[in-house]
């Protein structure tokens, strides 16, 4: 039986056949782009955690220094107050550049997935209507 000679319902059932395919084999392909970007998340999620932490303790230290070194010139306690002021403006700062950042980030969408949905249904469409 040649491509030409089979029936309206053997074409049918071969096209939503595919059909099934191509949507498991799109699956696939969203869920193995999420993993991917999940595990990219979480090394970067570490070490940026590992930074921090690290960044911390160094600037505690660099809080220490600061204090001591003002305390020489004025009272420990007048010392510390300007030093804690200045820290509540440098974090304000900081706060409010974070908040921008996460205004402009996008959420982990399977874009590579959805962009091939879209061909695929505009193919689908395309080879119906010719």
């Amino acid at each position: 039986m040649t491509q030409d000679d089979r029936s309206v319902s053997q074409l049918v059932g071969d096209a939503s056949e595919q059909l099934s395919r191509l949507v498991r084999d799109e699956m696939r392909l969203a869920t193995a782009e999420l993993q991917r970007k999940g595990k990219r998340m979480g090394t970067g999620a570490g070490l940026a955690g590992a930074a921090g932490f690290i960044a911390v303790l160094a600037v505690v230290t660099l809080v220490a220094a600061a204090v001591l070194g003002l305390a020489v010139v004025l009272p420990g306690w007048a010392a510390a107050l300007i030093v804690a002021g200045a820290l509540l403006v440098v974090a304000g700062i900081a706060g409010l550049a974070g908040r921008a950042q996460l205004k402009r980030g996008t959420p982990p969408v399977p874009e590579e997935a959805m962009s091939s949905v879209r061909t695929d249904v505009k193919v689908l469409k395309e080879s119906v209507h010719t």
